[in-house]
């Protein structure tokens, strides 16, 4: 599991622009990744739309936002274009990603114990390190704490 001052894993991942993502392409950058676990689901839905909300004060502090997690390529294609998201998001079907940044976990739900993703987020700042990271996300609130995170980092 990787801790705030780690070098964040790197990773090249397909995103639902058609295009491909590698992590070390973007050293110079600072980066908000986050993971969550299904694509058109609520929580997953609200967090998305919220990083959308504030899509343009990210892009205005030189930081790219990603959003990760074990959908294809089309799902995330389907769940971009039904809200008009405006962030990227990066296809991880094997997971690998996910365990790289220890995020592939065992959850329970209703009595029933499965793999799954935890929802997480790092902000990696521009030398390619984990400034700060979120475990088990809240989603009321939280963009606007990565945010406010991202601006205490771009000063």
């Amino acid at each position: 599991m990787v801790q705030d001052g780690d070098k964040a894993p790197d990773f090249e991942l397909a995103t639902d622009d058609g295009g491909t993502l590698k992590l070390s392409k973007l050293k110079g950058k600072p980066v908000v990744l986050y993971f969550y676990p299904k694509d058109d689901t609520s929580g997953c839905t609200a967090e998305a739309k919220d990083f959308t909300c504030l899509a343009a004060d990210f892009r205005k502090a030189g930081v790219e936002v990603i959003g990760v997690s074990p959908d294809s390529v089309a799902s995330h294609q389907k769940f971009r274009k039904k809200y008009d998201l405006g962030i990227r998001l990066g296809a991880d079907p094997d997971k690998a990603v996910a365990m790289a940044y220890g995020v592939w976990t065992q959850k329970s739900m209703w009595g029933r114990i499965f793999m799954g993703v935890e929802r997480a987020t790092f902000l990696i700042d521009k030398a390619g390190r984990i400034a700060k990271s979120w475990r088990k996300v809240r989603v009321p609130g939280h963009a606007e704490a990565v945010l406010a995170a991202v601006r205490g980092l771009t000063k």
